[in-house]
């Protein structure tokens, strides 16, 4: 993801406004060399997750988290694939990927969150906007706000790894511990909880190798 040098990820606020997580989009996703690390953000107040539930373990107290990125072994299927990848693109790095698709969850939650649309549209595929777009404009539309808070990530690792051509697919396993409630108008909760909740999400990102647009973008978000 090009250039030779990086610039660290700055600190993400809930309030910023598009155009400004745009460029700090490109900061963490627009680099041939892969995703850079990010500094580790301040939780924000009010982030919103697309589907929020509540479904998990509730997480009592609140331990120090323990991060997991283990890589895939070199000769499975992911892999195989990750290596043919760097042989598309040599400066692709699976560990700086890592980094750079856990600052990516959390931009795209702020976003989510703030309704932000315009924040929303570079990291995400058509397909995946368009679903995105669906979910906002349900929530305006009930006069409902969600809160997400994401306390901790505990896990991001590679789960599957493809290369059709030169077109690359990563799919991520996040393993988070959020706080996710749906309020109405009058601020009353209608779904989820405000409990600490393990939540296990697969991302799936995508990249042309071989377009001059360095940018991995979400092309599936689901529940696992």
């Amino acid at each position: 993801m090009g250039g030779s040098g990086s610039f660290p990820i700055d600190i993400v606020l809930f309030g910023m406004i598009a155009a400004f997580l745009v460029l700090r989009l490109r900061s963490v996703l627009g680099r041939r060399q892969g995703f850079e690390r990010p500094a580790e953000p301040m939780q924000p107040e009010a982030p919103v997750r697309p589907m929020a539930r509540a479904d998990g373990p509730i997480i009592e107290g609140h331990a120090e988290p323990v991060r997991l990125r283990p890589l895939p072994d070199p000769a499975s299927p992911p892999g195989q694939a990750m290596a043919r990848m760097a042989g598309v693109d040599r400066a692709f790095n699976p560990t700086r990927f890592l980094d750079g698709a856990e600052a990516a969850f959390r931009l795209i939650v702020t976003a989510f969150a703030a309704g932000n649309r315009d924040g929303l549209r570079p990291l995400l595929s058509e397909d995946t906007f368009r679903a995105f777009d669906g979910a906002i404009t349900a929530r305006e539309s009930a006069g409902e706000t969600q809160r997400t808070e994401i306390r901790s990530i505990h896990a991001a690792t590679i789960e599957q790894a493809d290369l059709r051509g030169t077109i690359a697919d990563i799919t991520v396993r996040f393993i988070t511990d959020q706080v996710n409630i749906t309020l109405d108008s009058a601020g009353h909760p209608v779904a989820g909880t405000d409990a600490v909740t393990e939540i296990t999400d697969l991302w799936t990102f995508e990249r042309d190798l071989a377009a001059a647009d360095p940018t991995w973008r979400l092309v599936s978000a689901r529940s696992a």
